[in-house]
Parts: structure tokens; C-alpha cells; sequence
């Protein structure tokens, strides 16, 4: 019998950085909870960093995690928009990290396929499937539920991970 892993997902966001906790047993998911942790626009940048580094630092410690899926940046026209984003992103990496959790990182096409079996899938269809994998889930925003297909990923992605991480680790330690 395998033990139940916890794992948050989170969608990284400047304005909203969205949560989503699910445990996995084996091939079975169950909803825990989701929620999404907002900074105030009027504030400085360095300001929004500090309440959603504060906002999900609370969510870690509510919830207590065993790994974390982070949503890897995506690259677009507006430079000064994926560099704010990459800020939130460090927040995102680093909050887990701090609290001890094992950080993975997954791309958007891939978390699009792993849930909807499409990597091009839009927002309607994978709050659909992620309604389908996990029907008491109830989240309140897009962030929430990209948060619940990244926790989602990592369930089914999770034991090659944690192999890639393990040989990766062995690479640094070698002499």
C-alpha cells in the first residue's frame, strides 16, 4: 500500500498567484482545497512580491504539503510582462522551498496534455477535466484551477521527477 503524498500546485501571477492542494494515493486524487492569493496593483513591485510571499507562505502552512508543482514561465512579446512574472515565479519557487517542500517544475503544454490530452487545450476544457478529475473541487479562479492541473501533473508525472531529481543530484555530488 503506498502512502498519500500531498502536493500543492501554483500558478505563479503578479496580480494573482493562484493554489490548488490535492492528495495522491496510488491512481486516486482527492480535492483538499484551492484559492488564489492576490497583491493590490496601486502597491510597489516589491510590496506585491512581499503579500504574495506572505499570502501563500499561510497556504503552506495551513495545508502542509509533501512537493510542490510550479508552472513554468512561457516567454511573450511584452518583455517587462514575463520579467514581472519571472519575479512571482522566484516568489513561487522559493516559499516551498523555505518551508522544506520539494519544488518540481512543469511547462504549460504539458500540464494542457496531462489533463485535457491536448497541449493547446483552453481555459474552458481544463477547468472541465480538472471538474472531472476532481468533482468536489471548487475553485474560485482560472489561477485556482491551473493551481489544481499543476498538482494534478504532478501526480501523474511525479515518481519521473523525483527519478530525474535523484540523478541530478548524483551529477553535482560526483567528484
Amino acid at each position: 500500500m503506498t502512502t498519500p503524498v500531498r502536493i500543492v500546485g501554483i500558478d505563479p501571477g503578479l496580480r494573482n498567484t493562484g493554489w490548488g492542494v490535492i492528495s495522491s494515493e496510488a491512481n486516486r486524487l482527492i480535492y483538499l482545497g484551492s484559492g488564489t492569493v492576490s497583491s493590490n496593483k496601486k502597491f510597489s513591485l516589491a510590496e506585491r512580491l512581499k503579500q504574495l510571499f506572505c499570502g501563500l507562505s499561510s497556504v503552506l502552512e495551513e495545508w502542509q504539503p509533501d512537493e510542490a508543482s510550479v508552472e513554468t514561465t512561457f516567454v511573450n512579446r511584452d518583455a517587462g510582462a514575463t520579467l514581472k512574472l519571472g519575479q512571482a515565479r522566484g516568489m513561487a519557487l522559493v516559499v516551498p522551498a523555505l518551508a522544506g517542500v520539494a519544488v518540481y517544475e512543469y511547462a504549460p503544454n504539458l500540464v494542457k496534455k496531462t489533463v485535457v490530452g491536448a497541449g493547446h487545450a483552453d481555459k474552458a476544457q481544463i477547468r472541465a477535466m480538472v471538474q472531472h478529475l476532481l468533482p468536489r473541487a471548487e475553485p474560485d479562479t482560472e489561477d485556482a484551477t491551473d493551481a489544481l492541473a499543476l498538482a494534478i501533473t504532478h501526480a501523474h508525472h511525479r515518481e519521473r521527477a523525483e527519478l530525474v531529481a535523484g540523478l541530478a543530484a548524483r551529477e553535482v555530488a560526483a567528484p
